[in-house]
């Protein structure tokens, strides 16, 4: 159902920064004229404004064009709660996040969630971190986006997580179509490699891999010394392999942010990657950066030098 380079909803919905309507429109509207077709977003971005803008930016797109996925596991309920939301976005704190995986409280969030889109379907739903919730996501939750899928009201049933351990316990317990895998399959990390990826290559479930920058750090042709990695300092060590990374790009007329959105293709799982922007020009950067193929030179130089493993397929 997809492929390339799809486009993160969760900037355009106030994450950290304030972002105007106008520029949410914009910048969704440069994303479609890269040649983005995947739209990512769910009802925790920015309490549903992320999905409320996503679905407004693209109403006056012919729907057989595009690819929207939503998630599932926060319901939102309203709240009395003054001044802003706690949980990184810049929006009044209007409603709450309430974890529910239950069957009853993931066709609620999907209604909720069809509403602020304005779509009659949407492609693909994950559920959404249960990392604490594995039981009732497992026999409650899962079932219940199949059953959304038998009806046409969804077409992928997914999983979008941080870790990659608990998906790999889902494909081998249960069914599932994509898994969203967050900062876990990147130019820095390919723990995942050794059983979670050869294991959806061998039942057919298609990764999206999201956090291909690790927060931040891989996001500059240059590391900064106040780069973020899974969303704190980076530790010295870390650093210095995203610098000898970006070291080894540059001398092969590359830079670190463009090996970063290449790598996770090299494996035959990985069908896209989505990356979030918050301006028409992070989307148009990233999408020529993506467009513009590394060496294949750059792969041996990281291989030799151990910055990947010999075995680490590459594109």
């Amino acid at each position: 159902m997809i492929s390339g380079l799809g486009f993160g909803g969760a900037p355009i919905a106030n994450l950290y920064t304030s972002v105007s309507d106008a520029d949410a429109r914009a910048t969704v509207d440069a994303a479609w004229d890269a040649g983005v077709r995947y739209f990512d977003t769910a009802p925790h971005y920015g309490l549903g404004l992320s999905e409320r803008r996503l679905g407004s930016s693209l109403a006056s797109r012919p729907r057989s064009e595009f690819v929207v996925s939503t998630k599932v596991g926060r319901l939102l309920e309203p709240a009395d709660g003054d001044g802003f939301d706690d949980a990184g976005f810049l929006v009044p704190a209007t409603h709450r996040r309430v974890w529910d995986f239950s069957a009853d409280g993931v066709r609620r969030s999907l209604d909720a969630s069809l509403e602020r889109l304005g779509l009659d379907h949407v492609d693909i739903v994950y559920l959404h971190d249960p990392d604490n919730h594995w039981q009732q996501a497992l026999s409650e939750g899962l079932p219940a986006l199949h059953a959304l899928k038998s009806e046409g009201v969804i077409r992928a049933v997914g999983v979008g997580m941080n870790q990659w351990q608990m998906p790999e316990r889902f494909i081998r317990e249960a069914s599932l179509d994509y898994v969203m895998l967050a900062g876990r399959y990147t130019l820095l990390e390919q723990e995942s490699l050794a059983s979670f990826l050869p294991l959806c290559l061998e039942r057919g479930v298609s990764v999206v891999s999201v956090g291909v920058f690790n927060s931040g750090l891989l996001a500059r042709p240059t590391v900064p010394a106040d780069a973020t990695y899974d969303y704190s300092a980076a530790p010295a060590t870390v650093l210095d392999r995203a610098r000898h990374i970006a070291a080894v790009c540059q001398r092969h007329g590359a830079v670190l942010p463009q090996a970063a959105l290449q790598f996770p293709f090299g494996h035959p799982a990985v069908k896209a990657i989505a990356v979030g922007a918050r301006t028409p020009a992070e989307i148009t950067e990233n999408a020529a950066l993506f467009a513009d193929k590394v060496s294949p030179d750059l792969w041996a130089d990281l291989k030799s030098e151990g910055l990947l493993d010999p075995d680490t397929p590459t594109p």
